[in-house]
């Protein structure tokens, strides 16, 4: 396992900007080990709805988890407002960094992670694949 530390920011699209990365690196197979930072605002599809909510910050990433690859990535975070309410979802497209984020990801070498539709769940799902 090789590990990958990045610091993302203001401004940047933590989606945009981690799916950039797994395309630099050629990452075949990743997870997040952790993560933290914050948001100006956060784009979240919350447990079964068709679409994303967009929460104004300011907001303080609280977690991050999920694969990531250079084919694609699957990511739920949690946030906190200010008034600490916490949030939690399917991170969408526009959670715009505020000042920072920190992110820990570790390569997994001998996978290779993509996604492709299920006929039994309607999405694009996980396909794991020993590389040789």
């Amino acid at each position: 396992m090789h590990t990958h530390c990045l610091r993302l920011s203001p401004g940047q699209d933590l989606k945009q900007a981690l799916q950039t990365f797994a395309q630099a690196q050629a990452l075949e197979a990743g997870i997040i080990l952790t993560a933290l930072g914050s948001f100006t605002q956060a784009s979240l599809r919350f447990a079964a709805a068709a679409d994303a909510t967009v929460i104004e910050g300011p907001l303080e990433l609280i977690s991050l988890s999920g694969t990531l690859s250079r084919h694609g990535m699957h990511l739920h975070g949690a946030i906190a407002d200010a008034q600490g309410r916490v949030y939690g979802g399917h991170v969408m497209p526009g959670c715009i960094i505020r000042t920072t984020a920190e992110i820990a990801i570790a390569s997994l070498p001998n996978l290779r992670l993509h996604r492709q539709s299920d006929p039994q769940t309607g999405y694009l799902e996980l396909v794991i694949e020993p590389l040789s």
